[in-house]
């Protein structure tokens, strides 16, 4: 199955954005750059927010209903009862580094893609809230769009400078 999260509880996106979180904050993170914060804010908020600090930015900037599996068929729950599968989505996340160092930015971004690579099915103790104990897996797959499509996404963040990023499908 490629990138997808089966909706259990309405908790299921905040659960998988701090799932991500916690597997960055949780890596020893050895190497050149020093270990970022890890923030949910917008380019925009964080263009505004003044900080120096290193950062990177797990913005979630889409959501939507898995095409492939939005009309499995109804799980039989006995022989008179049938139950709605359950709702498949799909999140695109912008990644990107921030620094006062430019060359900086470039070790963040490329730790996060090494930590989400050597991590891309996540399940077990991984998972956070409403997700941890269950037997859900939450697959990180980098999603190859467009310059035209990345250009369109910075757009809608007014006032602010494109920056290196990368999308991932989770």
């Amino acid at each position: 199955m490629k990138g997808k999260q089966k909706v259990s509880e309405f908790t299921v996106v905040g659960d998988v954005g701090e799932t991500l979180k916690k597997l960055l904050e949780d890596d020893p993170w050895t190497g050149i750059a020093p270990k970022p914060e890890v923030t949910f804010k917008s380019p925009k908020e964080i263009k505004d927010d003044g900080g120096s600090t290193n950062k990177v930015s797990l913005f979630l900037y889409q959501i939507y209903e898995n095409p492939h599996l939005r009309n499995e068929e109804p799980l039989r729950v006995n022989d008179s009862h049938l139950r709605t599968p359950p709702q498949v989505l799909d999140l695109l996340y912008l990644v990107t580094p921030y620094s006062d160092d430019k060359t900086q930015e470039k070790y963040i971004l490329g730790k996060v893609m090494q930590i989400f690579y050597d991590n891309a099915a996540l399940g077990g103790t991984v998972l956070q809230g409403g997700l941890a104990g269950s037997d859900e897996e939450i697959k990180l797959i980098i999603n190859p769009i467009t310059l035209d499509d990345l250009t369109k996404i910075w757009s809608a963040f007014q006032d602010v400078a494109y920056r290196l990023s990368v999308s991932y499908l989770v």
